[in-house]
Order: structure tokens, then C-alpha cells, then sequence
């Protein structure tokens, strides 16, 4: 089961980053978690279900010109995905140009995506999912 899980995870990343909402949406639990790494770093926010997780897309959509994952690193936990990479992002109203490490955590159940934590930091990221850096 865990490789099928690094397959969703790939799937659920470049659904995100095409801004195919129905093709993420087959791959996620009615329930689904979001814990984004920038709203999240100021203050604890998360997103729960399709609705709120819509709210959070929409307010992307409205910031960012494009937004993108460029993912180079997938590491099977068995019930878990971690990702390593990199955003990648232009500002809406900046025009600036933003790239910045990414990491995520993504937890499966039923062969499906149950929560997505994002974090900007690769080492925290590996100590959250309870991984030895010098693995």
C-alpha cells in the first residue's frame, strides 16, 4: 500500500500544480486536513474539508499569479509521504519572483490523501515525520 501512497502523492502534486480541483479532489478524503507552511507559520490554521479547502485555494489564486511545487524527493513511511523540493511563485500584485524549500507530510487512509502538512524548513520537516537525517 505504501507505494500506491508515493503515487497519489505524485498524482495530488501535479493536480495542484495544473490546478486540476477535480482530479485532487478524487484523491482525497471527504475530511481532509490542509495545514499550509505560509498562514501556518503565523499562526495555527488549517483547513478542513473540501469547502475550507476551496476557501484556501481561492485566496491563493487571488495572491499568487502562478504557485508551483517542483518536488524532487519522495520518501515512503508507509502510511505517510514525505516530499522534498522546492515552491516555486510570482506575486499577484509584485510580480515578484519567489522560490523557497518546500517540504510536505502526507498522511493516507482508505488509499487516500487524509492530510497535507507543508512546512518551508527540509530538516523540520524530516524530524516531524519522525525520519534520522542521516538516513
Amino acid at each position: 500500500m505504501s507505494q500506491e501512497n508515493v503515487e497519489i502523492a505524485k498524482r495530488a502534486t501535479d493536480a495542484l500544480n495544473r490546478r486540476d480541483w477535480h482530479a485532487f479532489y478524487e484523491l482525497i478524503t471527504d475530511d481532509f486536513e490542509w495545514l499550509p507552511a505560509m498562514p501556518g507559520a503565523v499562526q495555527d490554521i488549517a483547513y478542513r474539508g473540501r469547502e475550507e479547502f476551496a476557501a484556501y485555494v481561492h485566496e491563493v489564486e487571488e495572491t499568487w499569479e502562478y504557485l508551483r511545487a517542483v518536488m524532487e524527493e519522495f520518501r515512503d513511511l508507509g502510511d505517510r509521504v514525505l516530499l522534498l523540493g522546492h515552491m516555486e511563485g510570482r506575486g499577484r500584485a509584485s510580480s515578484v519572483p519567489v522560490s523557497t524549500p518546500v517540504a510536505e507530510i502526507m498522511d493516507f487512509r482508505d488509499g487516500k490523501l487524509s492530510r497535507d502538512r507543508v512546512l518551508l524548513d527540509h530538516a523540520e520537516a524530516v524530524r516531524a515525520a519522525d525520519l534520522d537525517l542521516r538516513e
